[in-house]
């Protein structure tokens, strides 16, 4: 309702200029033989003043009088001249008008426009880790605002600091504020890194400035980028998604129908692009088309529940070697980590992590979600794997502020019989949590164990 409100409000205004004039009244210009008898009237008078001063005789002001009023006369019986432009209000032109403008704008949207096109959500991004079983977290109250104010702040002081760019960038998608992460995205960019996930964010970002509407800034981000990466799926969604709103339904679907089958049979992104078929299927007046078969879809995750269908030797194989095909798999590469994990190959799920996170080297969650994996089933007392911490090292690089990162590193310095560097850690921990929370208080017990605390 507020949308057609909004856009009822605009019509009007422009149309009140074309309409306006056509309302008012407007006064005639006077005929030319008015101002040709205003003009004999004054020569009369002026003749009269002359004749009474004496300035002329008596016989010269009766022939110039008749002369005046004989061409007075000839003015006064001449046909009036037609008035020019409009003389009064025209109410049925205003309203012929303003019908037309509005009829045609709406027709020309229908045939060059996008009207049916759905709003459009993000590409599904990796979750953050959450809790790891054994280990006290820092699950923390994390307050995205505050950490983009942050950011805001070291960007002042730094503004040369890319990877500060990069998570800004990030953060502020997360927030939706589209405009300050595209120009994120744009300095990270200028600044030198031209990864895809950056590239792929500044892309989306600009098409969430436009409200789901894929511009020519936008597709032409996503082409610079395919022609470096040919197979990036999102840059191809995006592009497919562009020619379908130009009115190209049919080769949409021919565009999606071969990313469906380049990616994973469980790929996030593959509902979101049945969608988009169904839709342009129906635009064209075609039928829903059999939709194409994707890669057979990995090993599940080994969650709590499911550690027994991956733990399985021959199944992990199968998942290795198929990695060993595919090395830029950041996903699969995962995946294998949390397999090896599930088997207890500690170091065999570390080397798959290395190969993951070399992939993406400015991505802070997929280190903190090795980590997670990592420390699963360790107790409060267990040495955090050298691996693990650094992992946690990296990240700290990237995003010295992570609450998760501050909380592990402090427990590993503690456990290594450095309490200052525990306690610094821990200090700045603490300035980040809720004074009165529960992840307060179990930081401040920590420090209080310390030698000297």
């Amino acid at each position: 309702m507020t949308v057609s409100v909004l856009i009822g409000g605009l019509v009007f205004a422009a149309l009140l200029p074309l309409v306006l004039p056509l309302l008012q009244y407007v006064r005639p210009a006077p005929d030319r033989r008015e101002y040709e008898c205003a003009v004999y009237r004054d020569q009369l008078l002026e003749l009269e003043r002359e004749a009474a001063r004496g300035l002329i005789s008596e016989t010269e002001a009766a022939a110039s009088r008749l002369e005046i009023q004989r061409r007075l006369l000839a003015a006064d019986a001449a046909a009036a001249t037609p008035a020019r432009g409009w003389v009064g209000q025209s109410p049925m032109a205003a309203l012929i008008v303003a019908i037309f403008c509005a009829v045609g704008a709406l027709v020309l949207y229908e045939r060059l426009g996008a009207p049916a096109t759905p709003d459009i959500v993000f590409v599904p991004r990796p979750p953050l880790a959450g809790a790891t079983q054994g280990v006290p977290v820092m699950p923390p109250h994390f307050d995205l605002r505050q950490a983009a104010e942050r950011l805001a702040e070291q960007l002042k002081s730094e503004p040369d600091n890319v990877d500060a760019w990069v998570r800004f960038g990030r953060t502020s998608a997360s927030l939706h504020h589209w405009d300050a992460a595209a120009d994120a995205y744009r300095r990270a960019i200028a600044l030198g890194i031209n990864t895809g996930e950056v590239r792929v964010g500044l892309g989306e970002m600009l098409v969430m400035q436009a409200g789901g509407i894929v511009t020519p800034a936008a597709n032409e981000a996503f082409a610079a980028l395919l022609k470096d990466d040919p197979k990036n799926e999102v840059a191809r969604y995006y592009r497919a998604l562009a020619i379908q709103q130009s009115g190209e339904p049919v080769e949409a679907i021919r565009q999606m129908q071969a990313l469906l089958g380049d990616i994973p049979e469980d790929a996030a992104i593959r509902a979101e692009i049945v969608t988009r078929i169904a839709e342009a299927a129906q635009s064209a007046g075609l039928p829903m088309p059999e939709l194409a078969r994707g890669r057979p879809a990995l090993p599940p995750d080994p969650g709590a529940d499911t550690v027994e269908v991956v733990a399985d030797a021959a199944t992990v194989a199968t998942l290795a070697a198929r990695m060993e095909a595919e090395p830029n798999n950041v996903k699969g590469w995962m995946r294998l980590g949390r397999a090896y994990a599930a088997l207890h190959e500690t170091d065999k799920a570390a080397d798959a992590f290395d190969r993951a996170v070399a992939l993406v080297p400015g991505d802070t969650a997929l280190r903190l979600q090795a980590v997670r994996v990592m420390l699963t089933g360790l107790t409060p007392d267990d040495q955090l794997p050298p691996r693990a911490v650094a992992l946690l090292r990296q990240v700290e690089a990237i995003d010295p502020d992570e609450p998760r990162v501050l909380w592990y590193l402090g427990a590993a310095a503690a456990r290594d019989a450095h309490p200052e560097d525990a306690r610094r850690y821990w200090t700045r921990l603490l300035a980040r949590l809720p004074a009165g929370g529960e992840n307060a208080g179990m930081v401040r017990a920590a420090m209080d164990s310390l030698n000297g605390g």
